[in-house]
């Protein structure tokens, strides 16, 4: 059996007093930031089960959202995921607290400044960060994210890809390419994947710079941006777009109404997660509707565990406007 880390142990490690201890780890006053840390430090260093901090119900939540998210690209998005967990917490009387994360932050430091019972975690994170969560004995929850060991619950990515592209591919688009491709995220993979899938079962096979990098940049408007102009100066630029969410579907019409092409006249584009801002848009966006209110309350569902399960997958639905259509008729009807 493997001995369980003491505060007594934390305190003659660190060279300090069991009270220092306590007050580190409860996030209390009276310690400087150097004490502060080096105590928190070496508790996740050795292991200290910080669940023993709580008791009873879930009485505080702690949102995580990684920094890279809170950008215009992705806060239409995940707000509302963010909400929907809200609505959550306010009908059960639990407190939610947000907090911004990075591969360099500690998670044991956080959890001592939120003092949560519970964490909803949403979207892409680095395998430091997953690291420090197997760590922390506190119910967790993954939203929009896929990982081994932890509860998850994402929109069918996959089927969203597959729907969309076969609907281009219905209305005769032949040179589809794919704006944001990553390995990093799990939700852009599985809509590439449904989007192969699509051209596969259509017979049709796309060359690789139709399938655009997005690189973990912080100005990732300026990199869909270029992206965009380098499929649109290609001898032969495609003729529909299927963005990896709405806000590149939206970047992408830009950059074709700049170079000349009329949306969807010369080139259809579609999008994915139809955030409100899709259906104002000119033309009004073609997207994969994801019902993001109820990501959050499944996310918070499973933190309950109420029925057992480990993993859910939210249905979507194919949501189609003129930036794809224009008033034109699919070659044949969706089976």
């Amino acid at each position: 059996m493997v001995k369980k880390t003491r505060i007594k142990d934390i305190a003659s490690a660190c060279g300090v007093s069991l009270a220092a201890v306590s007050r580190a780890l409860k996030g209390q006053p009276g310690l400087s930031d150097e004490t502060r840390q080096r105590i928190l430090s070496m508790a996740e260093a050795e292991g200290y089960d910080f669940s023993r901090l709580r008791s009873g119900r879930i009485k505080r939540l702690l949102f995580l959202l990684h920094r890279q998210h809170n950008i215009a690209s992705a806060l239409p998005f995940y707000s509302t995921v963010m909400l929907g967990v809200a609505d959550a917490c306010r009908e059960n009387d639990i407190a939610m607290s947000f907090q911004p994360i990075g591969p360099d932050d500690s998670i044991a430091e956080l959890i001592a400044l939120h003092q949560p019972d519970a964490l909803i975690c949403a979207g892409y994170l680095e395998a430091e960060i997953l690291a420090g969560l197997r760590k922390i004995s506190l119910p967790i929850a993954l939203v929009d994210l896929w990982a081994a060991d932890f509860p998850c619950v994402n929109p069918d990515n996959y089927h969203g890809g597959f729907v969309v592209t076969r609907h281009l591919i219905e209305l005769g688009r032949r040179k589809i390419a794919f704006l944001g491709n990553s390995q990093h995220h799990y939700s852009i993979r599985q809509r590439l994947e449904g989007y192969q899938q699509a051209l596969f079962d259509a017979g049709l096979s796309m060359p690789q710079e139709y399938r655009t990098e997005m690189p973990p940049v912080k100005d990732i408007e300026q990199a869909l941006t270029d992206g965009m102009n380098k499929l649109l100066a290609l001898p032969q630029p495609p003729d529909a777009i299927f963005a990896y969410n709405d806000v590149a579907a939206l970047i992408a019409m830009r950059a074709c109404t700049r170079q000349g092409f009329r949306v969807p006249e010369d080139i259809a584009v579609v999008g994915f997660d139809d955030i409100d801002t899709a259906a104002w848009a000119h033309p009004p966006l073609t997207t994969v509707a994801v019902d993001k209110r109820e990501l959050g309350r499944d996310a918070f569902r499973l933190l309950l565990n109420e029925q057992g399960e480990r993993n859910l997958l939210l249905p979507v639905r194919l949501v189609v406007r003129e930036s794809s259509s224009g008033g034109l008729t699919p070659l044949r009807s969706p089976s």
